[in-house]
């Protein structure tokens, strides 16, 4: 996070487009060398994310009406991803901030999320459009998208009387700060494969295993990462009992990721699901490729 900077790889030959995206990298470089002054991080946040979703939001208007423009075929799927950061994400970092009082954790969240998300945002759907690489997200949140948020919290509310908001429905691997992740590997009868990666922010580790356990852990170690791996596996066979879809699969194995190996599988293939949620102890996120 402290290495965000442009680099002219991030243009994609559109100078109106290319000047937009500097001027993005710009304000959330301002926020993060500006963060360390505690004193003032509330105004430098307040101001940050009003002037960022402002610009953001002044841009991607620009940034559509070009794509019809050229009649972009990628336009739909692209729009939609601008419009999840827009009413989704946005507003709910913004309201993490507001609600922790803009605590490190949450500023953390804010500044991660973003950066992450302009980057892979730009190299691979911004490029896209001018055909010098293929879109990424090829999977249009649909209406089993919704039922799959409902049951993940659902079953949230019902064992750790949690309430999830959903903060984005296109989360590839953006740092939401210290993390673990499992990826369980999943087939049916027929042999196809599905992986779901669990990741859990490690202070909703703490947190839930601690609740379950009725310990107090103040660090992660193996017995709370081998606790986690279990509440993850059985997590999702609660998930089963209402998704039809993963109940059709049986567990092959379960594999904790390092963040680096996680986000080099993201890069492979973005997942066809990837949700990304807020439970008020930490973030999380279900993602979902069919491979």
């Amino acid at each position: 996070m402290t290495e965000i900077k442009w680099n002219d790889r991030f243009n994609i030959g559109v100078s109106s487009i290319d000047k937009a995206h500097q001027r993005l990298f710009s304000i959330v470089r301002k926020m993060v060398d500006l963060n360390d002054d505690e004193k003032d991080r509330q105004w430098i946040c307040t101001e940050g994310i009003k002037y960022f979703k402002s610009y953001a939001l002044k841009h991607f208007a620009d940034e559509e009406a070009y794509m019809k423009s050229i009649h972009y075929e990628g336009y739909e799927a692209h729009k939609h991803i601008h419009d999840d950061l827009r009413d989704k994400t946005l507003p709910a970092l913004e309201q993490d901030m507001v609600e922790s009082g803009y605590s490190p954790e949450s500023v953390k969240h804010f500044l991660g999320i973003c950066i992450g998300w302009l980057t892979g945002h730009i190299m691979l759907e911004d490029h896209a459009i001018t055909g010098r690489v293929a879109n990424k997200w090829i999977h249009e949140p649909t209406e089993e998208t919704s039922v799959l948020e409902e049951m993940i919290v659902k079953v949230m509310n019902e064992v750790f009387g949690l309430k999830l908001q959903v903060v984005s429905e296109h989360y590839a691997g953006e740092d939401f700060g210290k993390k673990i992740c499992y990826r369980m590997t999943y087939r049916d009868k027929e042999n196809k494969r599905i992986q779901v990666f669990f990741v859990l922010e490690e202070r909703l580790v703490l947190h839930t295993v601690g609740q379950l356990l009725n310990v107090q852990f103040k660090k992660m170690d193996k017995v709370v990462a081998d606790a986690a791996k279990l509440i993850a596996e059985q997590y999702m066979k609660r998930i089963a009992m209402y998704y039809k879809s993963t109940g059709m699969y049986t567990l092959e194995k379960t594999n904790m990721l390092t963040e680096e190996q996680m986000v080099q599988d993201f890069r492979i293939e973005y997942p066809k699901y990837g949700l990304l949620f807020n439970t008020g102890k930490g973030y999380m996120a279900v993602c979902i490729k069919n491979s």
